[in-house]
């Protein structure tokens, strides 16, 4: 695949409520169904993550973070997480040296996941 230094536009993110039901109605409709046979009904992936205000924060605020970027990654029981990672202003991932040191750039991941813990209901949700 080629990569890319172009960051999106801000205006390019938002979508009406009407498209955020939809989508997530047709997701939650078909998450199973496109799962090979042997990974359905195991919850491999999630509905939703919820990340603290201040994790995501404190992710936008190292160094010279022009954006966030979302990776998918797999834990060992097989489930689907979402990887949060501070982007620079050339597009490219601003990732900690492996011996983590406390103010290095931050990666995000421990999201309350949904299932099993699943937010009240709302019209993303029912």
């Amino acid at each position: 695949m080629p990569a890319t230094t172009t960051l999106p536009a801000a205006n390019d993110h938002f979508i009406s409520l009407e498209l955020a039901i939809e989508m997530t109605t047709r997701y939650r409709e078909n998450r199973e169904s496109i799962l090979a046979t042997n990974y359905q009904d195991k919850d491999i992936l999630a509905l939703s993550e919820t990340f603290s205000k201040d994790a995501v924060t404190t992710l936008l605020a190292v160094g010279d973070c022009a954006a966030m970027r979302i990776y998918y990654g797999m834990d060992a029981a097989e489930k689907v997480h979402a990887i949060l990672v501070p982007v620079n202003a050339v597009n490219e991932d601003i990732l900690p040296e492996i011996s983590i040191l406390e103010d290095e750039p931050v990666i995000l991941e421990e999201g309350l996941r949904c299932p099993p813990s699943c937010p009240p209901p709302s019209d993303l949700n029912n």
